[in-house]
């Protein structure tokens, strides 16, 4: 037994040799891959930077463009993020264009009222949270000589079950202030700058279209977004329900019934059908009839905009490769001139022994290692987009990107150094010692 763990403990510590020995024969390789490079590289400084050139730029092109669409998307997901998970809107009219319709069909829907709201709260068992909620825009607020253009929201008690509303001073609504319709607000943080400079906005009084509101709360500031859904919180003014249904609902009201569902209910299927049930049951819909409302979700808005995204990105690809494919037979070209100006040399290492994937190998990185250079050099292009101030957008070079370029660079080297290695290759040493 002692007789064969001594063999195992030798067996183990010959392969770590061997190991040993094939990373030193790697590293060797790499390094007069470099050294090989570098020299190219010095030669004719020109000729390769003009030849690398092809490469830079296409890899600056879809590595930039990857950039762009991930830290729209995230800029986008953010803002969705911030009107709630799991919901979905009961409004007259579908999001995005089009639709199962035509827009006169539903030109002739009613829209959604507060006795609808009423009804499915009071009779939803598959949801966590229902709300209504209606907006108007451009209204003044005024406090003395100060005054601001807002976005006014009107929101039922619900509605912080549906949305956060992170608040930096004060309060959310109280449910008997949402049920009398008290006249209190919360506002945003550049609304609570203007109409009360250098001074709490808490307890304060201020003017909205002639009456008198005091303020609760004051939102957190967000700073300015690409997209906002629901419109930027800095810049908004957030009351009861009822009492906007009193200021800005004398005409036809058309607010938005928000329906938040449980989270193992995957898709919303069951609080879906059963907001349809209810919502068909309420209007005296007969089985046959079509519905007369929209079910809309935040998600499928998502989905639009990644559409749009695809496009961007597939064009980003087909810019990037064709820069990448002349940059590509540029090295390629940089590496027949190498191996006809080493044709000599190739000759000595064949017949001092070198074997041929040793000579594939030296070339083969050769190749990649210019390739890489002209990938790196995009990269550091797309990194410096990261400090430009494109307002709202804040761009963002991820790992994956990098990984992205450098992976293409890579796989552009090998292509291009593969058939100038295979020909230094099978060079037959004679004859490429006696090459003039």
């Amino acid at each position: 037994m002692l007789h064969i763990t001594f063999i195992h403990f030798l067996l183990q510590i010959l392969l770590i040799f061997l190991l040993l020995v094939h990373l030193k024969l790697i590293l060797c390789l790499l390094y007069e891959s470099l050294r090989f490079a570098w020299q190219a590289l010095k030669s004719n400084l020109t000729r390769t930077t003009l030849s690398l050139l092809g490469v830079t730029v296409g890899i600056f092109a879809i590595v930039a463009v990857f950039t762009i669409v991930d830290s729209l998307e995230k800029s986008i997901r953010e803002s969705l993020s911030s009107i709630g998970e799991d919901v979905f809107y009961v409004q007259k009219w579908p999001w995005g264009f089009g639709g199962e319709y035509q827009w006169w069909k539903y030109f002739q829907w009613p829209s959604p009222s507060n006795a609808e709201y009423k009804f499915l709260y009071d009779n939803l068992d598959k949801a966590s949270a229902v709300a209504v909620m209606d907006f108007k825009g451009n209204v003044t607020l005024k406090n003395g000589s100060n005054s601001i253009e807002s976005l006014v929201q009107g929101v039922s008690y619900e509605f912080a079950d549906i949305s956060e509303v992170p608040l930096e001073n004060g309060r959310y609504f109280m449910q008997q202030e949402t049920m009398n319709a008290r006249n209190v607000a919360i506002i945003g943080a550049d609304i609570a700058d203007a109409l009360f400079p250098y001074q709490e906005a808490e307890g304060k009084v201020f003017k909205l279209a002639g009456y008198k509101f005091t303020v609760i709360g004051v939102q957190e500031r967000k700073g300015e977004s690409l997209v906002d859904f629901g419109g930027n919180p800095d810049k908004k003014c957030i009351i009861t329900y009822g009492s906007f249904a009193k200021l800005f609902q004398s005409g036809r009201p058309d607010p938005d019934i928000v329906v938040k569902g449980f989270p193992d209910d995957k898709g919303l299927v069951q609080v879906e059908a059963e907001v349809i049930g209810l919502m068909r049951t309420k209007r005296g819909l007969k089985p046959r009839d079509d519905n007369n409302f929209s079910i809309n979700r935040p998600e499928a808005a998502a989905q639009a905009v990644s559409g749009v995204f695809a496009v961007l990105t597939l064009a980003g690809w087909v810019i990037g490769s064709f820069s990448i494919l002349v940059g590509g037979f540029g090295i390629a070209n940089i590496m027949f001139v190498s191996v006809k100006e080493r044709t000599n040399l190739i000759g000595i290492q064949k017949s001092l022994g070198a074997k041929n994937y040793s000579i594939l190998a030296q070339f083969l990185f050769e190749a990649i290692m210019l390739s890489l250079v002209g990938g790196v050099v995009g990269i550091l292009l797309v990194y410096g987009l990261t400090f430009m101030s494109l307002g709202s957008l804040q761009i963002i070079l991820t790992p994956g990107n990098v990984i992205l370029g450098l992976g293409v660079s890579s796989i552009i080297g090998v292509l291009s150094g593969i058939i100038p290695a295979m020909l230094a290759a099978r060079m037959d040493p004679v004859i490429a010692i006696r090459a003039k």
